[in-house]
């Protein structure tokens, strides 16, 4: 609310933002290209990209489940949930498959009160209504210590300041003067600084931003998990929000381009790597070659068996670990460590 309540918040915007909006808007008009022509590929792309955002965003607040129960998670119909984890990991996936089955409307606060119903559908908390008392923003340290980052507004103006986000987010969206996407980070850091829920605020920020995206014509998330990527990065993720704060609760004397920075970054990587995913998914040969064309070709340095699985879908482990010994025998590229935490780089790279 209060980022849109000082002009000066979006105006000037930095060159560097510019420069990031530019490069989305080209990768988002091509985007556009593969949605009559792939649909087996996109289709596994959006299989894929769910359960990453389900178990990315999950994993950023502390929620982790066994790698063996993720699909009676996420098939929309759990069975025999375990434990408070797997409750709230359930609920994100149903939250997001309503997302993926809406049209892209207006925001609402009945939407924002729904999704955080749908996240806590499975446990036996106070899903879909706003705190009953104020709250705090904690910061945990390594050496466990812990120290408070910001007050968040009291639980009784919270109602009257969601509605008032949301009221003025809509009108900036409808009125085109500011680029949607800076309009979507603002309202994020602004959401995270209400903090509207006793738990699930991050969550639910997400699932907002996943909407806001889809409305705004930027369907990216829907085939590369920014979920991911925010996981990923997550120690740059809390970075940036903790410079957006700073001064949000003095009448709104912050900076929000620590926070829109970060976030247009994710969305740029994410057009990256749907590129990428393209590019591998619709390359000639049998799948042991597009393995072998994305491990010399396009993976990261170092590069997992994971991110194989992610950029190439519908391969078997097993196909990719015969490709990666053969290519090891090669000499072309090598590994670092054993098990599941083991990394593979090209040699020379």
């Amino acid at each position: 609310m209060r980022s849109f309540t000082r002009a000066s918040t979006l105006d000037p915007v930095p060159g560097d933002i510019v420069a990031l909006l530019r490069r989305i808007d080209m990768a988002a008009g091509a985007e556009a290209r593969y949605l009559d022509q792939l649909p087996q590929l996109l289709g596994a792309l959006q299989e894929q990209a769910r359960i990453e955002s389900v178990t990315a965003s999950s994993a950023i607040e502390g929620v982790h489940v066994a790698k063996v129960r993720v699909p009676n998670l996420v098939s929309g119909n759990p069975q025999r949930i375990r434990d408070r984890s797997e409750a709230e990991f359930a609920g994100y996936s149903a939250a997001l498959d309503y997302l993926n089955q809406q049209g892209p409307g207006d925001l609402a606060v009945g939407l924002v009160l729904h999704l955080h119903r749908l996240l806590f559908a499975f446990t036996d908390g106070r899903g879909g209504q706003f705190k009953v008392d104020d709250n705090l923003v904690i910061d945990r340290h390594p050496d466990g210590s812990t120290s408070t980052r910001f007050a968040p507004v009291g639980w009784q103006e919270t109602p009257f300041y969601v509605d008032e986000l949301v009221a003025r987010t809509n009108t900036a969206l409808r009125d085109n003067e500011t680029h949607p996407l800076l309009v979507i980070a603002v309202f994020v850091l602004d959401l995270l600084c209400i903090h509207p829920f006793a738990d699930g605020n991050g969550r639910v920020a997400r699932l907002v931003t996943t909407h806001l995206l889809q409305r705004a014509g930027y369907g990216v998330g829907r085939y590369v998990s920014v979920e991911q990527l925010i996981y990923e990065t997550k120690d740059e993720y809390y970075r940036s929000l903790e410079a957006s704060t700073k001064g949000w609760f003095d009448d709104g004397q912050h900076a929000a381009w620590p926070w829109a920075s970060y976030l247009l970054g994710r969305l740029d990587a994410a057009y990256t790597r749907f590129g990428t995913r393209v590019a591998a998914g619709t390359g000639g040969g049998t799948k042991q070659d597009r393995v072998r064309d994305f491990v010399l070709l396009h993976a990261p340095t170092p590069f997992t068996i994971a991110d194989i699985r992610r950029t190439v879908p519908g391969i078997s482990d097993n196909t990719i670990r015969l490709v990666l010994s053969e290519l090891r025998n090669e000499g072309l590229i090598a590994n670092d460590g054993t098990g599941r935490s083991a990394s593979w780089h090209r040699v020379g790279a």
